[in-house]
């Protein structure tokens, strides 16, 4: 373990001042509980964590009161059709969290009669659950002194004890001053007010240092380089693909219908619905090669999509359905009145809204 250097010497002071802060600031959040009092169901703490996860807070609120109304708990969860959560998720992005949810909550109903384990140790062998999560929840829902670290607390520690090893590089020390500070007493309140400080006067850009609880303790202010920190390598450009999506339709008994295909379980997206494409990958553009002959109209316009590890951008072809429909892929009819409740990521959702664009400017002219 990296050594903390002597600036912490204020580790004493640091946790009494911050949970004093907090008790008077914490924000209020659908899965806290208020500063100081019974920690919050570890449900609520499990799933809020999981969403969480390279996400905003303020984009998890609508998909954290959706799944607790549908799924109050781990045995209605594990219980869910896997279909019905991948729909659910769709938006939030970083789907193979949806997944590991649904497996996590089946082991937790299975191995350990619906209840979470108490450690950072047991929480971390659970599907979906990393050290960061693990520490998080064991801190929060369980009071376990744990060393909890995101992004808001590495900026928060770096600045804090004037840390200037760049990131990733500069994980081991931040983690070791987190665990120098971290108290005993009420360890949930602390990790949930580093964050928050993170996440408001201590933010990357406008920082609040007069209105900070720790400033006459920041080394980073005192040295004036507050700004500067946390340091960071350049991360290398992300690798731009191409690829098609293929738009066929055709009259139901109920007005138009859309072909949805079910992509692999495992891989980008996997497991949701969506729109027939080209076979686009992370390492490779698409094919272009439509899914059977026809007459194709390639619509004007395009997608854009940032994943984590390469940006893409779609085309969409749209034709009628054919005859025979035999060689259309794997897949079913959604009513087009309904597509919004197919559930599509946020790329064929976006890419379905182009196509209807394009549909109600053909039946203007």
């Amino acid at each position: 373990m990296v050594a903390v250097q002597p600036r912490a010497q204020y580790s004493g002071d640091i946790a009494p001042l911050l949970l004093a802060y907090y008790d008077r600031h914490a924000r209020v959040l659908p899965w806290r509980s208020p500063p100081g009092t019974l920690p919050p169901d570890p449900y609520r703490v499990w799933l809020s964590e999981v969403m969480l996860q390279q996400t905003t807070v303020a984009a998890v609120f609508g998909y954290f009161e959706k799944f607790t109304k549908l799924w109050p708990d781990f045995a209605a969860l594990a219980a869910a059709d896997d279909a019905d959560v991948m729909a659910a998720w769709a938006g939030l992005g970083y789907y193979s969290r949806a997944r590991n949810l649904l497996k996590c909550a089946r082991t937790v109903v299975a191995e350990h009669g619906g209840q979470l384990p108490k450690t950072s140790v047991e929480l971390g062998k659970l599907p979906g659950i990393g050290p960061y999560t693990a520490a998080a929840i064991a801190a929060i829902a369980f009071g376990e002194r744990a060393a909890v670290v995101d992004a808001n607390v590495e900026r928060v520690v770096a600045r804090l004890f004037a840390i200037e090893t760049p990131l990733p590089a500069a994980k081991p020390e931040i983690r070791a001053a987190v665990e120098a500070i971290a108290p005993a007493d009420r360890p949930g309140d602390f990790a949930q007010a580093m964050m928050d400080l993170g996440a408001s006067l201590c933010s990357v850009r406008a920082l609040k240092c007069l209105l900070c609880p720790l400033q006459s303790h920041c080394a980073a202010r005192a040295a004036g380089i507050a700004e500067q920190l946390p340091q960071k390598l350049a991360k290398k450009a992300k690798p731009q693909r191409v690829g098609m999506a293929w738009w066929i339709e055709r009259e139901g008994q109920d007005g138009s219908e859309i072909w949805l295909v079910r992509r692999p379980p495992h891989g980008m997206l996997g497991g949701m619905r969506a729109l027939p494409d080209d076979g686009w990958k992370a390492r490779e553009d698409g094919d272009s090669q439509p899914p059977f002959a026809a007459e194709w109209r390639t619509l004007d316009g395009e997608v854009s999509h940032v994943f984590t590890h390469f940006s893409l951008n779609l085309r969409i072809a749209a034709t009628a359905a054919p005859v025979d429909e035999s060689c259309l892929p794997d897949g079913e009819w959604w009513p087009l009145k309904r597509l919004d409740s197919a559930g599509l990521p946020t790329l064929f959702s976006k890419a379905a809204k182009l196509a209807i664009r394009a549909r109600h400017k053909d039946q203007e002219e």
